[in-house]
């Protein structure tokens, strides 16, 4: 069976850790040409030199800051010299930065999350998006988050992913006559090194009977998944490998949600109190 991303040029922002890494590696795995990007220009190029060792493909590292437009260009410039056009862009880069809730957050604060989270978005596509109409179209896959379609997280990062799905769908309704699709991720809570971290810092305990007096951002989550567990990087790289690919061919202008059932309606220790949940199914039949 022929790989899904043979002789596709694939840029990925934020590759080089997290997701954008298992994104660059699951892609890689699919023969495409990758171009990888971050802000660091050692740890693109160490990423890059481990894609073409590791899966044989043509993979560049190209450093670029998503929230600067001239270094923006320079790597679209780049990416075009280097192969015959760009096929499909992730949009991957992103993250809270001194984020917190309305009466808190100070304007300096918002501005910097918006900046990464939405705005860094629209400069790469629209920079992106010329050079896929010239090629004949190409899949652009945005991140979100979770925190994009329901009341959760924080205002500056909530409200910055929630605009990406409004961008991405005026992306594919304004160019998908010119062949461009656009398609959004958009994940729950991802096991990654950095959010490991900060799921095993502990506070004070709100139910000390369960948690003796103390828990951790894990134990407060945890139980909110249907699935009772977090998702893993790789999981998020086969949805944004389907988007990107044809078997998502004529599906444009939506979001494809990665949560393990948090979006899906009531936290699950409520389900467990109302419903016994845990009581192992038997067929009406047999009752």
């Amino acid at each position: 069976m022929s790989a899904l991303l043979t002789e596709k040029t694939v840029i990925v922002t934020g590759a080089t850790r997290g997701i954008g890494r298992a994104i660059a590696e699951r892609f890689a795995a699919e023969r495409a040409n990758l171009v990888v990007c971050s802000r660091s220009e050692d740890d693109v190029t160490t990423v890059a030199e481990q894609l073409r060792v590791d899966h044989g493909v043509d993979a560049i590292g190209l450093p670029c800051d998503v929230t600067a437009t001239d270094e923006i260009e320079a790597m679209v410039d780049a990416t075009l010299e280097r192969f015959d056009g760009i096929d499909v862009l992730v949009s991957n880069a992103g993250g809270s930065i001194d984020d917190d809730n309305l009466h808190r957050i100070d304007e300096e604060a918002w501005d910097r999350t918006v900046e990464l989270n939405l705005k860094s978005l629209f400069l790469v596509s629209r920079e992106v998006a010329p050079a896929m109409v010239e090629s004949g179209g190409g899949s652009i896959v945005h991140m979100s988050s979770v925190n994009g379609i329901d009341g959760i997280g924080q205002i500056a990062y909530s409200s910055a992913r929630s605009g990406v799905l409004g961008l991405s769908r005026l992306i594919a309704t304004q160019y998908g006559h010119h062949g461009i699709r656009s398609n959004v991720v958009c994940p729950g809570t991802i096991e990654t090194d950095r959010r490991d971290r900060a799921m095993n810092e502990v506070g004070e305990s709100r139910d000390s009977a369960e948690h003796d007096g103390e828990w951790t951002q894990r134990d407060q989550w945890i139980d909110q998944y249907p699935a009772g567990r977090f998702g893993t990087p790789d999981e998020v790289a086969a949805a944004a490998l389907f988007l990107a690919s044809e078997m998502s061919s004529f599906v444009n202008g939506t979001s494809l949600v990665v949560d393990g059932g948090l979006t899906a309606g009531l936290d699950w220790s409520f389900q467990r109190q109302i419903f016994q949940s845990e009581e192992r199914p038997t067929r009406p039949s047999k009752r």
